[in-house]
């Protein structure tokens, strides 16, 4: 078979297929919600279709009963069949249209070509509003099976039946116009989904970066603290027989093993870090900052154009590695938020040694005109809600009801 054939046998095959889909219900029957999703527009579209279908339901039998002379018997389930479905055909395109066509052509037959037009004309207005919605819901091929079948099935059987061709050819042409203005906005509404989709899909795939990236970040600053740590612990228990007088055997070779397993774990800790460091030649190497520099920070956020106070309550003592630099990063991406978000503003930092854990707490005033920092780009939030979490803390952070930005965070000693 020569390629043009082939193209002529598949478009044949797409044509069956969407007629088929169109006629026959199954799977391929959409259940969609072609309305708007805000409330405040979808009610009234709601009202309004609804009096649409009492208006044309009600036309279609007073017409067939007073203009066509239909036998009221006939009228009112043939008036139903033919209009009624119009109330559900934004959700239910397809169910909608099966119905609307099964009473246009049982009508063709009950009229037996009497008069120039088997239908009232209110139930061609309702048969346009349900095609309208079933080129909106369904596929492109299944639009066009609608199209062939109500042509095929309801506008020929008609003609046949004494309803002049050139009248069928302009309800032709008006269910093509119709499926075709329909399939486009579809088209239109489908891409803005998809967008839509992708685009939450971006963002949740930044979000999943920046946390990867900051425990990363994590990882580099904390290496240098427990590497310290886990070289203690192979020099003490190295030196421990030699400091230990007539040491027994047994404790001589736990004193080995534990310097072996901090040796190892020392090895795996390196290869770890190189890892992460590995695609960041610029990863921080200097030495992991703490609260004591913590005038340095309110120094430079002052020279950033910001009114910073700092306060320090109760006793200081002695912090963990991990709380002490975390407390630090905490303030430092605090301020910066507060340099870019509310330039100008009054911050106030407060470091409260509690009796069991750090409290911190920077408070800003905002800026007048500032920019709503829920909209800013950057991941400090992340940062600050990884280092809580791996420390076992709360955090806490957003606007205040007198204007500005709090962060509030509690870091337990882990004593």
């Amino acid at each position: 078979m020569n390629e043009p054939h082939r193209s002529d046998a598949a478009r044949r095959g797409r044509l069956l297929a969407g007629a088929t889909s169109a006629v026959v219900p199954g799977r391929d029957d959409p259940a969609v919600t072609l309305l708007p999703g805000r409330r405040l527009l979808r009610m009234p579209l709601l009202a309004l279709l609804l009096a649409m279908t009492i208006g044309f339901t009600a036309g279609s039998i007073a017409i067939s009963i007073q203009g066509y002379h239909v036998d009221p018997g006939a009228a009112v389930p043939l008036g139903v069949l033919m209009a009624s479905p119009m109330i559900f055909a934004a959700r239910w395109p397809l169910a909608a249209w099966r119905i609307a066509a099964i009473g246009l052509l049982v009508t063709v037959f009950v009229r037996h070509g009497d008069g120039f037009m088997p239908w009232p004309v209110t139930s061609i207005l309702a048969l346009v509003v349900i095609l309208f919605f079933a080129g909106v819901g369904c596929e492109r091929e299944t639009t066009v099976g609608v199209g062939a079948v109500t042509i095929v099935g309801v506008l020929l059987p008609a003609v046949l039946f004494g309803m002049p061709g050139w009248f069928g050819m302009i309800l032709a042409g008006i269910t093509a116009v119709v499926l075709t203005f329909g399939d486009a906005v579809g088209g239109r509404r489908s891409a803005e989904q998809e967008l839509r989709r992708r685009e939450e899909q971006h963002r949740q795939d930044l979000a999943r970066q920046a946390v990867l990236e900051e425990r990363a970040r994590i990882a580099r600053e904390l290496h240098d603290v427990v590497a310290h740590h886990m070289s203690v612990i192979a020099m003490q228990a190295e030196a421990a027989p030699f400091k230990i007088p007539d040491l027994p055997d047994a404790a001589r070779e736990t004193f080995g093993v534990v310097r072996d397993a901090a040796r190892e774990a020392l090895t795996e800790t390196r290869r770890v870090v190189g890892l992460l460091r590995s695609d960041d030649e610029g990863a921080e190497r200097a030495p992991s900052p703490g609260l004591d520099r913590l005038d340095e920070l309110a120094a430079a956020a002052r020279n950033s154009g910001l009114s910073v106070a700092t306060v320090v309550v109760g006793m200081p003592r002695q912090l963990d590695a991990g709380v002490d630099l975390s407390a630090y990063r905490i303030v430092q991406e605090s301020l910066s938020n507060a340099a870019r978000y509310a330039p100008g503003s009054r911050v106030h930092v407060e470091i409260k040694y509690g009796a069991e854990a750090l409290a911190v707490t920077v408070d800003d005033d905002g800026a007048r005109g500032a920019p709503d920092r829920s909209q800013g780009g950057g991941h400090g939030l992340v940062g600050m809600r990884e280092r809580v979490t791996m420390l076992g803390g709360a955090l806490s952070a957003g606007p205040r009801g007198t204007g500005g930005w709090t962060v509030a965070a509690e870091l337990p000693y882990g004593d």
